[in-house]
Order: structure tokens, then C-alpha cells, then sequence
């Protein structure tokens, strides 16, 4: 049908429901079809045809990060591009669309290389990059984005183009931060980096000792070197078989460690934690690089899950309002995790991209399972979390972890520089003047009314 070759579901077909749905059932997507591409060919026909039934792109590898429903789109899904290729000469890896971390691990770690990857293997990389990517490397390497060499992708008018710095620039600045604003990107060329293992893992305090570990660790970060990489969740662990026994039904503070120096090293740097405060468990060691999705152990299973985002400049002072907020006496509807930023994530990279988010010290995302709970009760309940925290908030948040009710045109904006959010605009209005894609957290053509 139209040069498309992979298979095409329709309401009522066999795989329509499983390929409509994502990781994050937050959103019930109900598109008028769903293309299974298989190359960067079934892509760009797809959207030729979107275009000529005036209907707007969605594209799904995994669907964690849903924004707003696809209803009535042609909802491109891109899980059977899953090739990785490595150049070890160069240190590359090239990604289709449909792959997952887990894929790239696969190749790159058995040579002693590594990708700018996030904490779960199982997130899709190439819409992690394209919208930023803060992974397990990021204060020593940078965003993920930073490190695009090349990028491939198709535009609204259907065409297939190869993206570099001599090659449209300006698009291929923009679409390094501005996600799917552009187009799909159906690959792309990301550099490796000589990192085989890691001293990482986890500490876990349990509800008496939270407020001195999450004490101790606010002002430890000031004081780490960009090669230590961090992030704390805040949670009720539930009574479960599955979860660990000296954690079970126990509010928790989960503090996870990656440090890509030597070991002996992060094991110094880790000692004023480990005094600060008495861990129920401690899972901190040296670990093999292809391991790394075992310091977050972020849940595989699809759920709904409600979740918002938010930057601070700076931890210290804002520690009691956390508490008051996410602590174990506040008995939240949500778990908030912190991610430790600053270092390279603060440089401007050698390569100029369309990234934001670059003045923030710290993420604050807060997530909730839906659970059958009303969205607007939840929306209530995390924005009491942020404005407690906004006497030490930037303003904006990260663009990757922003939820459902983050996908206004305000708060998209927020999480860019107002110029970088202006020149987005302008190329969106060369190369997408229509709104093709705009079932994202959409940045609308210049000119758009």
C-alpha cells in the first residue's frame, strides 16, 4: 500500500491494539493506522500518506515517553529497525530507529566501549538522544546529543536526508534537542566511549535515615568530580515478593552511584555517604559497563504512569522543602527522584545543539502509577511538589522527562533558552510548516497561530 511494505493495522485488526500501545499507558492512543516500518523507505512513505489524508505523524520505538494522544495520526512504529553497527576504528556506533540501549550495550560492550546511554536498557535510544539524553556518563561526557555525528531522517515533504555539519546544519542543530519536532529520525551516528566498567550500584537508608543521608548527599554533590555521576529516588517500596526483603513495604531512599574512574577512587568518594547515615543495603562495586541498567533497575513491565519534571540550580537549601514534599512523614502520591547534573552537561559542546536544560544543577521528576487515579488529582498533587521547590527552580524543565501535562506550548518553551526555542521555531517553520509532526511536545512553526 503506497510503497509501504511492512504491515499495516487498522482499528479492529489483529495488531492494532499491541502496536498502538506503548511502555506508558498513560494515554490511550487511537490512531486511524499503525505502520510497522522496516526501513527508512516504509517511513517516508508513511509520511507521504499522513500528509496526503492530512493526518499528523506519530512515531512509537517503545513509548515511554507519551505526550499527547494519537488519535486519528498515522502512528508510524519503528520496533522491527532495531541494526546496531559498530566502527571500531572510529569509535561509532550506527542506531536504527526501533533500537533499544540494550541493543547498543550488546555490540559496544564486549569492546571495551561505550554509549551515552540512560538508566534503562530498554528505553529506545535514538528518541533518548534526540531529545537530549542524561545518562550514566552525562557529567563526564555530556548529553547524549552532544555526541551525534550524524543523523538520518525523514522531513514532512517525505524525503529521506542525511544530516551532518556540512549537511542542512541548521536542521541538523535542531533536531540534536528538539526531538521530533522535525521529522523521524530513522538513525543515527553517535560516538563510543573507552569505558568497559564502572564502581556503581546502590544505597538504600531506610525512613530514619533519610533526612541525613538526603542531607549528607545534597552537599556531597557539590563536591564530586565530573567522572561520579548520581541520582536518589525517593520511594514507597510495596510489600511485594519481587522486592528485595530488607526493603519490603519500607519507604526508601534508593542513592545510585556510576563512576567511571578507577575503583579505589569512587570508593573513597562514596565514604562520606556511607557514614553519614547507616544503608540497608549496599550494592556498590565494580561492575561491568554492559551491567550499568542494574544501578537504577527501572521496571520493564508497561504500567500507567503519571510523571512530571522540573530543574533546580542548586540541592542544599531546598533539602527540608524535599522532605516536607516526598519524605517518609509526607506520604506522597508519588515517588520524585533527583538526578545529579552540572559537569559536562553545563559545557557548551563542541558541536553547537538545539539542547536545553544546561544551567540546571538537578532533575526533579515526579511519577505516580495511575492505578485508576483521576490524572487531575495527580496533576493537584505533583504541582504541590513544585511549588514548594520554586524558590530554587530555573524556570523550565528537562525536555525527555516532561509528562502529559507538560506538553503546553508555555512549559515546552520553558525548557529551552528563549533564542535556541526561537531558531526551533524558524526551522520548524522551513521544514515543517504545516505541523506534521506535532503529536510530541510540540514547538509550533514560527507564524503558527
Amino acid at each position: 500500500m503506497n510503497g509501504i511494505t511492512g504491515a499495516i493495522h487498522r482499528p479492529g485488526d489483529a495488531g492494532y491494539d499491541s502496536h498502538r500501545s506503548g511502555y506508558n499507558r498513560v494515554i490511550e492512543h487511537r490512531p486511524a493506522l499503525v505502520v510497522e516500518a522496516v526501513d527508512a523507505d516504509d517511513v517516508a512513505a508513511a509520511v507521504r500518506l499522513a500528509a496526503a489524508e492530512e493526518r499528523p505523524v506519530a512515531v512509537q520505538a517503545t513509548g515511554h515517553g507519551p505526550a499527547v494522544p494519537a488519535d486519528d495520526a498515522v502512528l508510524i512504529h519503528t520496533g522491527r529497525m532495531t541494526g546496531v553497527r559498530t566502527d571500531l576504528a572510529n569509535r561509532t556506533a550506527r542506531i536504527a530507529a526501533g533500537a533499544r540501549w540494550r541493543d547498543v550495550l550488546a555490540v559496544a560492550a564486549p569492546h571495551g566501549l561505550a554509549p551515552l546511554n540512560g538508566s534503562s536498557p530498554v528505553v529506545g535510544a535514538v528518541g533518548y538522544t534526540i531529545g537530549g539524553g542524561i545518562g550514566m556518563l552525562g557529567r563526564r561526557y555530556g548529553f547524549a546529543a552532544d555526541h551525534v555525528r550524524a543523523v538520518e531522517l525523514v522531513t514532512a515533504d517525505g524525503q529521506v536526508r542525511r544530516l551532518t555539519t556540512d549537511r542542512e546544519p541548521e536542521l541538523f542543530w535542531a533536531v540534536r534537542g528538539g526531538k521530533g519536532n522535525f521529522g523521524v529520525v530513522t538513525a543515527l551516528e553517535v560516538d563510543l566511549f573507552p569505558v568497559a566498567q564502572l564502581y556503581g550500584g546502590g544505597l538504600y537508608y531506610g525512613a530514619e535515615a533519610v533526612p541525613d543521608a538526603l542531607a549528607a548527599y545534597a552537599g556531597w554533590t557539590e563536591t564530586v568530580p565530573d567522572e561520579m555521576t548520581s541520582s536518589v529516588l525517593l520511594v514507597q517500596v510495596p510489600d511485594i515478593e519481587a522486592a528485595p526483603a530488607p526493603l519490603r513495604g519500607r519507604f526508601v531512599m534508593h542513592l545510585r552511584i556510576a563512576y567511571c574512574g578507577a575503583p579505589e577512587e569512587g570508593e573513597r568518594l562514596v565514604e562520606p555517604l556511607r557514614k553519614a547515615a547507616s544503608p540497608l543495603m549496599d550494592t556498590l562495586g565494580v561492575l561491568p559497563y554492559e551491567r550499568v541498567g542494574s544501578i537504577h533497575h527501572e521496571p520493564t513491565d508497561p504500567a500507567a504512569s503519571y510523571g512530571r519534571n522540573i530543574a533546580l540550580r542548586e540541592l542544599v537549601p531546598a533539602v527540608e522543602a524535599l522532605l516536607a514534599a516526598a519524605g517518609p512523614d509526607a506520604h506522597a502520591p508519588y515517588a520524585v527522584e533527583l538526578r545529579h547534573l552540572g559537569g559536562a552537561y553545563a559545557r557548551p559542546p563542541v558541536v553547537p545543539n538545539a539542547v536545553g536544560g544546561r544551567d540546571a544543577g538537578y532533575s526533579v521528576s515526579s511519577m505516580s502509577l495511575v492505578n485508576g487515579t483521576d490524572l487531575e488529582t495527580l496533576r493537584t498533587a505533583h504541582e504541590g511538589l513544585h511549588e514548594r521547590l520554586r524558590p530554587w527552580r530555573t524556570g523550565g524543565g528537562l525536555l525527555n522527562f516532561l509528562g502529559v501535562h507538560d506538553a503546553t506550548e508555555a512549559t515546552v518553551r520553558a525548557a529551552f533558552d528563549p533564542a535556541v526555542h526561537e531558531q526551533l521555531a524558524a526551522v520548524k517553520a522551513v521544514y515543517d510548516p504545516g505541523n506534521l509532526f506535532r503529536i510530541n511536545h510540540n514547538i509550533p512553526p514560527r507564524g503558527a497561530v
